[in-house]
């Protein structure tokens, strides 16, 4: 009969990793990230001033995201009577009790940094922010001349009594709510304003007439001007007292696709009831009476759980329009990236990409080879096709450009545009729209299937046979992110590698049902069972010569089934570095768990947003980039690509560019078995790996 000492030892040989406290709950894990974010506009020495207001709006436009999708879902499931535990054991109502506390908390750092840290810092430097009431009467009295022009005809005051109904108000508006009494008849009434959002935030006086130029860039908040102009609004009446109040509604679409006959079509309505959802969060100010709190809370039918009092200005994603100031001195200095395909090949895509495969890593090497790639295909009388999928693209699309050239051009040109990229919808039907007037065809992928992959497929007459030139990435097909996020790009001939994506362009275009991929990792027929069957495979070579070894960069670990494998792994001696910018649901160090495992988050100048999977295969390493993350969404419900790198000399490049990133002790956190973060800081020499990379971008233009 086994001893107590026995039992707890089998246990700990045997772990349950279906324990609830093995795992951090995904909601709070993205909190946690947000926080993160925030904390670059805390830091003093993180950034220039400017820059650190950037991330108090990054932080700011997070946040609305956050409640516009994940709240809302969690509010959906919670009014439906769900009941159930996610994998962390959190029930519904649970979840929202805990991200109230959160949000309420990191509100007020976020004030507080901005109001007693950032504003008196941008002063010193001559940008203010001044109050109406703070102008002299000169300046008032040009400031209503500038308000009666330019912003009077564009508002609209609504009554609220029994001859008007409670209006509608959209996602994301700013409003006031005005208390007024009637001169003549002394009865109180109630209106609402809408602050315009076609106008802009954040006023700037000195482009105002009737401001001098004093050397100091002064800004006014938009409504503060609104407010103090209610009478021009509102003639023969008392304003008593006014209140700015702002919602958040549900902005996720839900779409039937079995019951849509035209999936842009029914796109578009969606778009159009994203502004009807259903109120998650309503942002008032402290000063609000009660009595106009109850009445917006019982016609927006929200709960005191929805209602956020926020002192000082609602919504300060508007701070990125400061960016636009001309200090270089307050930002980040500018760099030139490096191009190396200009340089050796004087931006030749086809001459070089021949001469042979090309990894790019953005935004240190320019992107502007990928935008040169499809630019030359459309002009290139040898080129017959061009297939590519199309997930963001942006609203000035070079890209799109080039594609529809390429069809007035007489080329094929295929491309898959994923209209449910959330966020990006409209602006997605406007390029699918463009590029059918064109005579491309436009494909909007698979049923209930979100096409996420990165992918270009070429053809190209050459001596009189066919060659095949691809474009994999990790990132998106967006000049403007190509300059801001980091990603890998991959230009090849590979035959094995454009088999596999010719195979899954005929997938995604047509009816083929091919399931077996040679080379490429295809989410949602392989990913998943790939990854871990590599996963597995570290644990035997662990065991024949401790070679084991998995480095994993990704935006976000949420899948349990991989978190399985590797918490297995770890119990079996693999070393894992998992370099995780969001969320993570895996709990680093746990004893007899997790004590193999390291998780870094890495917060900089730019966003981390490649996708690289090292796996040291007893010395014969394997490398897949790609677009997929390890979460559900990505190994189920879209199509996604990781795709193998096969050159010796580019696999050890990707491992230096990450044991780089893992020696990061400036821009790195790393998370403790509670899954709590803390930001590293150790006695080796100081490691910025942003910092670096992009000095050995600048040495290699330099050197060449």
């Amino acid at each position: 009969m086994p001893t107590g000492n026995e039992e707890n030892t089998k246990k700990e040989a045997h772990p349950d990793f279906f324990d609830a406290s093995f795992y951090v709950n995904r909601e709070l894990s993205w909190l946690y990230f947000n926080h993160r974010v925030l904390e670059e506009a805390l830091n003093p020495d993180a950034h220039p001033l400017l820059e650190r207001v950037k991330f108090i709006s990054i932080f700011s436009l997070n946040l609305d995201e956050y409640f516009m999708i994940r709240v809302a879902g969690i509010e959906d499931q919670y009014e439906a009577g769900i009941q159930d535990r996610t994998i962390d054991g959190h029930t519904p109502v649970e979840q929202l009790e805990k991200i109230r506390a959160m949000v309420l908390q990191q509100l007020s750092e976020r004030n507080k940094c901005f109001y007693h840290d950032l504003i008196p810092a941008m002063e010193r430097e001559n940008i203010v922010f001044n109050r109406v009431s703070e102008l002299s009467a000169m300046q008032q009295r040009a400031l209503s001349h500038y308000f009666r022009k330019e912003i009077f005809p564009v508002l609209t005051p609504l009554a609220i009594d029994t001859a008007h109904p409670f209006p509608f108000m959209s996602n994301l508006s700013l409003n006031l709510a005005i208390e007024l009494e009637d001169e003549e008849s002394k009865s109180l009434k109630f209106a609402r304003v809408k602050v315009p959002g076609i106008l802009p935030r954040l006023l700037r006086l000195n482009d105002i007439k009737g401001f001098t130029d004093d050397g100091t860039i002064r800004f006014i908040w938009l409504e503060d001007l609104v407010e103090n102009n209610l009478a021009h609004l509102f003639p023969k009446m008392r304003i008593i007292k006014s209140h700015l109040f702002r919602l958040i509604r549900d902005a996720d679409i839900e779409i039937e696709e079995d019951e849509a006959g035209d999936l842009l079509e029914t796109i578009e309505q969606g778009i159009r009831s994203q502004r009807y959802g259903k109120v998650v969060r309503l942002d008032i100010t402290p000063a609000m009476p009660h009595s106009v709190r109850k009445l917006l809370m019982k016609n927006l039918e929200v709960t005191e759980r929805n209602v956020y009092e926020i002192d000082g200005a609602l919504g300060l994603g508007c701070l990125f329009d400061l960016l636009k100031i001309d200090r270089p001195d307050l930002k980040d200095e500018s760099f030139l990236p490096n191009n190396p395909i200009q340089e050796q090949f004087d931006a030749d895509m086809f001459k070089a990409i021949k001469a042979k495969d090309q990894l790019l890593y953005h935004p240190y090497d320019s992107f502007q080879p990928v935008v040169d790639f499809i630019n030359q295909a459309a002009l290139d009388p040898d080129v017959l096709s061009i297939k590519q999928t199309l997930y963001r693209v942006g609203s000035n699309s070079p890209i799109v450009q080039a594609l529809m050239r390429a069809a007035e051009e007489g080329k094929q040109v295929a491309v898959l545009v994923e209209l449910k990229a959330r966020f990006d919808e409209e602006n997605n039907i406007v390029w699918a729209r463009a590029l059918e007037d064109v005579g491309a065809h436009v494909a909007y992928g698979l049923p209930r299937l979100k096409t996420h992959a990165k992918l270009t497929l070429i053809v190209r007459r050459e001596q009189k046979k066919l060659k095949r030139y691809l474009h994999l990435g990790t990132g998106n097909y967006n000049l403007a992110t190509g300059k801001i996020y980091t990603d890998y790009s991959l230009f090849t001939t590979n035959e094995q590698l454009a088999n596999d994506v010719a195979e899954l362009f005929n997938a995604l275009t047509g009816y083929s049902k091919h399931s077996e991929y040679r080379k490429l990792l295809v989410s949602p027929i392989n990913t998943r069972k790939r990854i871990i069957d590599m996963i597995e495979r570290e644990i035997e070579w662990n065991q024949k010569e401790k070679s084991g070894r998995i480095i994993m960069k990704m935006n976000a670990l949420v899948d349990t089934q991989t978190i399985r494998a590797l918490y297995k792994a770890s119990g079996e001696g693999v070393k894992i570095d998992l370099i995780i910018r969001g969320i993570c649901c895996l709990k680093p160090g746990i004893p007899g768990v997790s004590e193999n495992i390291r998780v870094i988050s890495v917060i900089g100048r730019f966003l981390e947003h490649s996708r690289a999977y090292y796996f040291h295969n007893g010395g014969k390493a394997e490398l897949f980039l790609g677009s997929a993350d390890i979460m559900p969404r990505n190994l189920d419900d879209r199509i996604e690509t990781l795709f193998p790198v096969f050159d010796k000399a580019f696999i050890q490049v990707v491992k230096s560019d990450l044991d780089l990133i893992l020696s990061d002790n400036i821009k790195a956190w790393q998370m403790n078995p509670d899954g709590m973060y803390t930001k590293i800081n150790n006695d080796a020499p100081k490691v910025n790996s942003q910092a670096l990379f992009l000095s050995r971008a600048t040495q290699k233009k330099h050197f060449k």
